[in-house]
């Protein structure tokens, strides 16, 4: 086997050029040539939806270590909490060090990286449920996350990481898009220049969506900017980050979603008339009841709230979480 003349690293432009926001892809859903089989598995949910607002870079670990294509299907095997990379067809040879030596310097090199986007069942950049195989040919029942997966997660916690194939849950996919745009905008907003007042000024905007979120982590993180100089403002911006993170890990329920609209719905109580607060809160109940996807309530309010709302409550990043072109993805959102 030789190793062919593909490129493993390199940078795919968004249509958007005013895009700042950059993502890790692997190389094999862009529509490189770097699967063991010689082939690949674009996917056109990356390149024909998020590259309207992301750039990537596209990487293969596998590649990038020296191995050929096409190459043997590799699996793991040995311990799940420690598994060993080998040939499908020959476990004789440990090919775990191999890889490691091929991405773990690239690994520095992602810390310009909003979110990264992996290959399912891959044992290299799976995320999750990866098979590890006994020595009796039968897999163990505890599943793990691919070598490259787990280190990329170990060396950026925070970051927004998920396999393509998760993405086709529209659920999943907005609340993906969700955090890489959160995650951006907590790097620009306070981490390039920290302090207590950014902080703050970050976390008035984003109130709603946490609450949406993660009502008890929303009021754990007041709670912490309430003391301020309890932590070094070093320490106290990283455990806000990590718990900010933390609590837009799982998309919103429809419950939280109702209720963070009404109490939204709130700020018109003095200048909207009855009805027209009465037809809103019909709409809201008619989303948590499944018969109107989150879209009719949110620009219902959003109307309302452009016109009649105070500059607080119209900053509220929960009303546009990323740029309204990309909001044909809510209508699928229920």
């Amino acid at each position: 086997m030789s190793k062919p003349d593909i490129i493993v690293s390199d940078t795919l432009e968004a249509s958007n050029a005013l895009s700042s926001i950059q993502l890790g892809l692997s190389a094999c859903l862009a529509g490189h040539k770097v699967r063991y089989n010689g082939g690949h598995t674009q996917s056109r949910l990356c390149l024909d939806v998020l590259n309207e607002q992301f750039s990537f870079s596209t990487f293969c670990p596998e590649v990038a270590a020296g191995f050929g294509t096409p190459r043997p299907a590799m699996r793991l095997i040995g311990n799940p909490e420690s598994p060993q990379l080998v040939f499908s067809n020959d476990d004789s040879i440990d090919l775990t060090a191999k890889l490691v030596n091929g991405f773990e310097t690239k690994l520095l090199e992602l810390d310009h990286l909003d979110g990264y986007i992996l290959m399912k069942n891959s044992p290299s950049c799976g995320l999750e449920r990866i098979k590890v195989y006994q020595p009796n040919g039968h897999p163990h029942e505890t599943r793990t996350g691919g070598l490259f997966a787990l280190a990329l997660q170990k060396k950026y916690p925070l970051m927004p990481i998920e396999e393509e194939g998760r993405l086709n849950d529209p659920k999943l996919f907005d609340n993906f898009v969700v955090r890489v745009y959160a995650y951006h905008s907590f790097r620009q907003e306070v981490l390039q220049e920290p302090s207590i007042h950014k902080l703050m000024e970050f976390h008035s905007r984003y109130k709603y969506m946490l609450m949406a979120h993660n009502q008890t982590q929303y009021r754990q993180l007041g709670r912490l900017l309430g003391s301020p100089k309890n932590l070094p403002l070093d320490e106290l911006t990283d455990t806000y980050f990590k718990g900010f993170m933390q609590a837009l890990g799982k998309p919103a329920s429809k419950q939280n979603h109702a209720n963070t609209l009404l109490h939204m719905l709130g700020y018109l109580k003095e200048s909207v008339p009855s009805p027209a607060r009465q037809h809103i809160v019909e709409t809201i109940n008619k989303y948590r009841e499944g018969v109107f996807p989150l879209t009719t309530p949110l620009t219902l309010l959003k109307h309302y709230l452009d016109q009649y709302g105070s500059d607080y409550i119209k900053s509220q990043r929960y009303l546009e979480p990323y740029p309204e072109n990309m909001n044909p993805i809510r209508k699928y959102y229920q």
